[in-house]
């Protein structure tokens, strides 16, 4: 047989590029547009970074601590798939000390490799070619590739500065179709530092219980909030069942790099979340498990010390954006301001573009954050406030200079 017709029969032929063999969803899904954005940051120098979502805290030398130990004493296999069985206690006594709300350790949690995982598990487990996932936005970047992937449709939700970026039931109750099946919540809100109140979910709640829906709650700024305490969507009567729990260490710990996150909710969800679970990762890093161990157990003191600077920032922030004429919402929630640019005239791409090149600091435009985030910026007040200070100065003098 001839070379040119070894390479029709192959196949080879039909494929223009390498790019042919990829699957058409993942051909479709747009790159992270908050990663594309700070790659233009390692070019420049003497850049202040406002934009990634990590803590410029240290992990607290006692949680690290217990990580070598584990090493030390030969702590390197695989635990059960689930998690360590004491892991998983002391998550749920956190959860229920916490925030109310009571789980089984014994089949009502899994240990994830970060929160992301989690709310990856849960998707593939839920959705059903062509279902129809409900995401207020703007929101995280992840959760609507994560739908595609999933086989499912993601549908956006607006919510509005004027609102205080809260999910109404009004808006809610638009968005469903016959094919509505997963409401997925991030609050305390990436990126606009939105809350919700008790009274704000008991009105979601009638509406998720009337259209049958499952809830994922990310709830993983629950501990980073300013004056009210965090209320978990599980908590409110009727929707613990209903909800798929999300949340790890990343945040409030300051252990982003560890990749340790958690899940929680009914028994039944969670068997089929766990088998995904089993054949992807099998299990979170044992000595990654230690160290989130010894957070839960010895280091919430340290995390209140850390939401504490963070309420020093954020009024600095708030208060320093006003000043230079750009309207800030007041964050309650996580460690993110989401001050509006639409009185320069720019578009949130073209700001943040021009920031970073004419006046050296990096945010996140807006308009990566899905609908209602065009017009706006993401800075997060998770660096020092000599940082911050500078930043502001910068932003001004830039702001300033474009009215000028």
């Amino acid at each position: 047989m001839m070379k040119e017709e070894l390479e029709v029969s192959s196949g080879l032929a039909r494929r223009q590029s390498m790019s042919d063999y990829l699957s058409p969803l993942v051909r479709g899904i747009k790159p992270s547009g908050i990663r594309r954005f700070f790659d233009l940051v390692s070019t420049r120098k003497d850049v202040i970074t406002l934009g990634v979502g990590e803590p410029d805290f240290v992990t607290p030398w006692h949680v690290r601590e217990a990580a070598v130990y584990a090493l030390e004493t030969g702590k390197t296999q695989y635990t059960s798939n689930a998690g360590m069985p004491e892991l998983r206690e002391a998550i749920c006594q956190y959860l229920d000390d916490s925030f109310d709300i009571a789980y089984n350790p014994a089949d009502e949690v899994i240990v994830t490799v970060g929160g992301s995982e989690a709310i990856d598990l849960a998707l593939r487990a839920l959705i059903a070619p062509g279902d129809e996932i409900l995401i207020p936005e703007p929101c995280y970047i992840s959760y609507s590739p994560i739908t595609a992937l999933s086989g499912g449709v993601p549908v956006g939700i607006e919510t509005f500065s004027a609102d205080a970026f809260k999910l109404t039931a009004e808006s809610l109750k638009k968005a469903i179709t016959p094919r509505s099946k997963v409401l997925i919540l991030c609050y305390p809100s990436n990126p606009t530092g939105g809350i919700m109140t008790y009274e704000d979910w008991l009105p979601i709640a009638k509406v998720v219980e009337e259209n049958d829906l499952i809830v994922i709650s990310d709830e993983i700024y629950a501990e980073l909030t300013y004056g009210s305490k965090h209320v978990s969507f599980a908590a409110v009567p009727g929707m613990k069942d209903r909800t798929i729990l999300v949340s790890g260490f990343s945040k409030a710990f300051a252990m982003t790099g560890w990749r340790m996150g958690y899940m929680c909710g009914h028994s039944e969800l969670l068997a089929a979340m766990l088998k995904i679970h089993q054949y992807t990762v099998m299990c979170a890093p044992i000595m990654a498990q230690y160290a989130a161990l010894e957070a839960l157990q010895h280091g919430l003191e340290e995390k209140d010390r850390m939401v504490e600077s963070y309420n020093q920032r954020r009024r600095l922030v708030v208060k320093g954006f006003r000043d230079i004429g750009l309207d800030c919402h007041e964050p309650q929630g996580a460690f993110y301001a989401f001050p509006s640019v639409t009185s320069t005239g720019l578009s949130s791409e073209v700001f943040a573009q021009r920031l970073l090149e004419e006046a050296g600091v990096a945010a996140v435009p807006g308009d990566v954050f899905g609908l209602g985030g065009e017009g706006h910026l993401r800075c997060s007040y998770a660096t020092s406030v000599t940082q911050l200070t500078e930043a502001i100065d910068r932003i001004g003098n830039f702001v300033h200079k474009l009215k000028g």
